[in-house]
């Protein structure tokens, strides 16, 4: 048994965090969308940033305990301005005539987030250094193998924050109907925004004595739900069903490799001028995020071992905020994402570069279009459903989740750049891809890949994947 898994994380305090002012708008209650409501069997998100451990001084001989707390006032500020995640799901239901309805209720003066406080006997390169991420990395996140249904009953938001011995785990742990990934990173950022203030102000204030202090945030989020034109005057939206029995279904993950693998820009740079060159269509212009998202889709299918004909998909999660007509503002706290893909067989993807896959991405982007998100909004409507996972997941394809472009490492509680971003147990399969901003400046990309034991093994064999990523050590870039 190695070091890693002798170990196990301890939970030191748990407790609830409620807003620090309950606002007017959170004693209505918030109607979910078609983007919200299809999210019922997806798990929570799951990610979270790691931070060296601050340093004791004569000033603050026990600065841990003093984050810790300041961490536990910045959260119930910061409800204030995300009130929904202090929030429950409620069905609503009657027999005649026939209504179920599931919405948000941030009533009664709000139930809370959660709060852990757990700690582990492990350093950063404990976690860093392996050439898998470690299991035990799921434990620094709560409710695992939650559903967001869940929310019926489990906290919208848990903090868990996880001492190592030389660093500090903050992970979040969101409902996924609350918000998408946009709204995630808006929150984890005002987060920190609030606690690197009340850091400033080397406040370790006691509940409720803000007088003096800016409880304010760059960027308020806009939490009122959009409904689109058609749907305005019936938001509350009718589902068919009698019983959550009828659609909640589980799905339990099978067995899992998860490693990182970091692009430098460099190496960004040079697969897309590989795809631009290799694309037959050349008055068009390949970015470089479709042209690793090909490359990946063309790697792992390689390292598959696919039968010619098998046919894969390349799926990739959108932000719908602006292809709408108007453009709805980045700061739309809820769900706004669709998926788009690009389809072929094994054969042809191998057969041809990366510049031919690139232009399927790149078109199934460019038709995702203000008219049709429209149109999929208007045959949600006529029959909502709530999609299973076990039914849209395919081991023949690949999801490229999460983004480059969200705003991780300009998190700042106050400990300086984070050092790592890691995620939990949540929405992982065989073929699952999450991409982060890359350790290494701007245009470098960190993707968490997540595949069985043996197509990992034969991904990490192929020379051409593995001459685009750079060496492992990189974590020493922030550690130094």
């Amino acid at each position: 048994m190695n070091q890693e898994t002798a170990k196990t994380v301890q939970e030191i305090s748990k407790c609830t965090i409620k807003p620090h002012k309950v606002v007017e708008e959170s004693k209505q209650q918030l109607h979910l969308t078609p983007w919200d409501l299809s999210m019922f069997n997806a798990n929570y998100i799951q990610k979270g940033l790691l931070f060296a451990k601050p340093s004791p001084s004569l000033e603050d001989p026990n600065p841990t305990e003093t984050f810790i707390n300041q961490l536990k006032h910045s959260l119930s500020i910061t409800l204030t301005h995300f009130y929904p995640l202090s929030g429950r799901l409620v069905t609503r239901q009657q027999q005649d005539p026939p209504f179920y309805t599931i919405y948000l209720d941030c009533s009664n003066g709000s139930v809370g987030a959660e709060f852990i406080h757990a700690a582990v006997d492990l350093r950063m390169m404990d976690i860093l250094t392996p050439t898998d991420v470690p299991p035990i990395v799921q434990s620094f996140f709560a409710l695992e193998g939650a559903i967001n249904h869940d929310g019926h009953t489990e906290p919208l938001l848990v903090v868990q924050v996880t001492e190592l011995l030389d660093g500090i785990f903050i992970g979040c742990i969101f409902n996924h109907v609350v918000g998408d990934g946009t709204a995630y990173w808006k929150f984890f950022n005002s987060f920190a925004e609030i606690c690197r203030k009340l850091r400033k102000s080397k406040g370790n204030k006691e509940a409720g004595d803000y007088h003096h202090f800016d409880c304010s945030i760059s960027r308020p989020p806009i939490t009122r739900r959009l409904f689109l034109e058609a749907y305005k005057d019936t938001p509350l939206i009718n589902l068919p069903f009698s019983h959550h029995n009828e659609f909640v279904a589980r799905y339990v993950q099978p067995p899992l490799r998860e490693r990182m693998f970091h692009f430098t820009a460099e190496s960004m740079a040079k697969l897309k001028a590989k795809a631009n060159e290799e694309c037959t269509v050349k008055d068009i212009q390949i970015s470089s995020f479709q042209s690793l998202s090909a490359f990946v889709w063309k790697s792992i299918t390689r390292a598959r071992k696919f039968p010619s004909d098998r046919k894969t998909n390349c799926t990739l999660a959108i932000n719908n905020r602006l292809r709408l007509n108007p453009p709805l503002s980045e700061n739309y706290f809820g769900n706004n994402i669709h998926v788009v893909f690009g389809t072929t067989t094994s054969g042809e993807l191998l057969k041809n570069g990366i510049g031919w896959a690139a232009l399927l991405l790149h078109k199934a982007i460019k038709e995702h279009t203000d008219e049709k998100i429209r149109k999929s909004v208007d045959e949600w409507m006529k029959k909502p459903h709530i999609f299973k996972v076990a039914d849209v997941i395919d081991a023949s394809s690949v999801l490229m989740g999460s983004s480059p472009r969200f705003d991780m490492y300009d998190c700042d509680f106050g400990l300086g750049k984070a050092v790592a971003a890691r995620s939990g147990y949540a929405n992982k399969f065989d073929g699952k891809v999450s991409s982060y901003p890359g350790l290494t400046g701007t245009g470098s990309v960190m993707l968490e890949v997540c595949l069985p034991p043996a197509s990992m093994r034969a991904l990490e064999s192929d020379e051409e994947f593995m001459d685009a990523v750079s060496p492992h050590d990189i974590h020493s870039v922030h550690l130094d």
